[in-house]
């Protein structure tokens, strides 16, 4: 920790700019100190450093200034799908979509719209047959990606 941030008490709204411009000068091991210290856990493994600088001065803010509108936290709350922002997420997998053959996935990109339609073994565009989404994907883009990911599942 340093001598500049303080994990405990509430900080003057007066040094709140000088608190977040010493970030920027703090090592990784101090912001993810912060952060466990804020959040009650570890950060997020890969979580980049610029990502800890703005956890470490929105806890700042909000510490001084006050958090979220409890509006805005419970809204927060059911689109993240959880029942509080500070409870661990749920380690399961979420549940695979499943597609049904005779349905239809629809994907705008580059100012052109694709529909592929899903089949008992496989996937139909452009009048062609493709084993996975991937490869429908790689039809539509030139480039490899995940069709699922492409295709928004």
């Amino acid at each position: 920790m340093t001598d500049h941030i303080s994990s405990a008490g509430p900080i003057s709204s007066t040094l709140v700019q000088d608190e977040i411009a010493v970030l920027s000068e703090l090592s990784r091991a101090a912001l993810v100190e912060l952060w466990s210290t804020a959040y009650g856990r570890p950060p997020p493994k890969g979580l980049s450093r610029r990502l800890l600088e703005y956890a470490a001065a929105y806890h700042l803010q909000s510490k001084t200034f006050g958090g979220l509108r409890p509006t805005v936290r419970r809204k927060l709350c059911r689109l993240a799908g959880s029942g509080h922002l500070n409870s661990p997420r749920d380690s399961r997998a979420a549940p695979s979509k499943r597609l049904s053959p005779g349905s239809r996935l629809v994907r705008d990109w580059r100012g052109r719209t694709y529909t592929v339609d899903i089949l008992e073994a496989g996937f139909q565009w452009d009048g062609r047959h493709y084993g996975s989404l991937s490869q429908v994907a790689l039809a539509i883009t030139g480039a490899r990606w995940s069709g699922p990911r492409f295709f928004g599942l």
